[in-house]
């Protein structure tokens, strides 16, 4: 038996307590980033969450798409405006929206699970009516076109599917009551579905390594920290929604928050299922 065996054994072990933690637990995962977008790292990703369920976790991945919807309104010769962060979506921005998230992700993500050994199921809002949608404005209330904020979630599917052994895999789209369907940000939508179901963990995959404090990153940051350090200037760009949702989370009965790199390989077991983890982990109690 050579050294790496043993090395290999002890990754396992230390792997074990975390396994016995998290077993028969819900996880809630935003998938996004350019992650999507990287041939290399999108079966790692997949490799992650069937070894997750295959231990007894749940996960449960929520995903947007924005890079994607950009890309495919400028093979139409439309070009993206978004204001306060928000995508300005007409009626045939929302149909590419639907085509995108809906059809090509979301049909990838299920494929490439199922392709590893899971058994992934695609979703959207309008799904069993997963969950309802409301049309929102800009701060400014300026029309935002067919943008949506969640407003009702029925965890009633997502419960059956994951007890049967089934992996759901959620788009960021949903109904309005009149019947509009709504593009919505998918770091609310995977909040709202942590609070809903109440989730262990909601972990958000990202392009950074974690929330930076004066260029360092912060690994582990209570619920009262969290507050302060909304306001610190190095919160910006596309944290300052994340860490918001991740307070959100918190309030809401969410046990912890993490944000992660999901540029880097296995980052989901490494942030789980180490001791050191490799991201920021938000928690609604002291550390």
């Amino acid at each position: 038996m050579t050294n790496a065996h043993v090395q290999r054994a002890k990754v396992l072990i230390e792997a074990l307590p975390y396994i016995q933690q998290f077993t028969g637990k819900l996880m809630v995962i935003k998938y996004g980033g350019s992650l999507m977008m990287d041939d290399e790292t999108k079966p790692l990703f997949a490799q992650d969450i069937v070894l997750l369920k295959c231990v007894g976790i749940h996960p449960v991945i929520v995903h947007g798409g924005g890079k994607e919807i950009s890309k495919w309104m400028g093979k139409v010769g439309k070009e993206a405006v978004f204001i306060d962060g928000l995508r300005v979506t007409d009626a045939e921005t929302m149909e590419l929206t639907e085509m995108v998230l809906s059809g090509k992700i979301n049909s990838e993500v299920v494929s490439l699970i199922n392709q590893h050994g899971g058994k992934a199921v695609g979703l959207s809002g309008k799904d069993a009516n997963l969950f309802m949608a409301k049309k929102v404005e800009s701060q400014e209330n300026k029309d935002l076109g067919f943008v949506g904020d969640i407003e009702d979630v029925d965890t009633t599917l997502i419960y059956t599917l994951s007890d049967k052994g089934y992996i759901p895999i959620i788009s960021s789209v949903a109904a309005s009551r009149l019947n509009e369907t709504l593009n919505m940000n998918a770091d609310h939508v995977a909040e709202q579905f942590a609070v809903a179901l109440g989730s262990e963990k909601l972990i958000y995959m990202t392009d950074v390594d974690g929330i930076l404090k004066d260029g360092v990153l912060q690994r582990k940051v209570p619920l009262a920290d969290a507050k302060i350090l909304f306001d610190h200037p190095d919160i910006k760009g596309g944290m300052r929604p994340k860490l918001r949702c991740a307070i959100s989370a918190l309030e809401g009965g969410v046990r912890s928050v993490h944000i992660i790199n999901g540029g880097k390989p296995h980052s989901v077991l490494l942030e789980l299922l180490t001791d050191y983890g490799i991201g920021t982990m938000l928690s609604g109690g002291q550390l």
